[in-house]
């Protein structure tokens, strides 16, 4: 992850995206570099479009933004009908014992 993250670093900050940039941001960070992880990433974004790629991966995001908020909403309706259930369930068990002793 951190490879993509200096490839992103370099795109933010208007520099190339060449080898010997990412290796940079990698060794200033502390990181380990391996050879053969800078190549392969540098040559998938060869041609790519970042700013669009970022806006599409967005997308999904912000779509299923209004979906979890609502997700609460629904738990909690679960949870006063499991409430409502278990007093139903305690005074039937009540009754029942009652009927046993009167």
């Amino acid at each position: 992850m951190e490879y993509v993250y200096a490839a992103l670093l370099l795109h933010a900050a208007g520099k190339e995206i060449t080898e010997d940039a990412v290796k940079a941001v990698l060794s200033a960070a502390g990181v380990e570099v391996d050879e053969a992880r800078v190549k392969a990433l540098v040559a998938a974004l060869e041609g790519v479009n970042i700013d669009e790629a970022i806006e599409n991966a967005a997308m999904p995001v912000a779509a299923a933004a209004p979906a979890a908020a609502a997700a609460p909403a629904a738990e909690e309706k679960k949870e006063e009908e499991k409430k409502e259930e278990k007093k139903d369930d305690t005074a039937a068990a009540a009754a029942g014992l009652a009927a046993l002793f009167g």
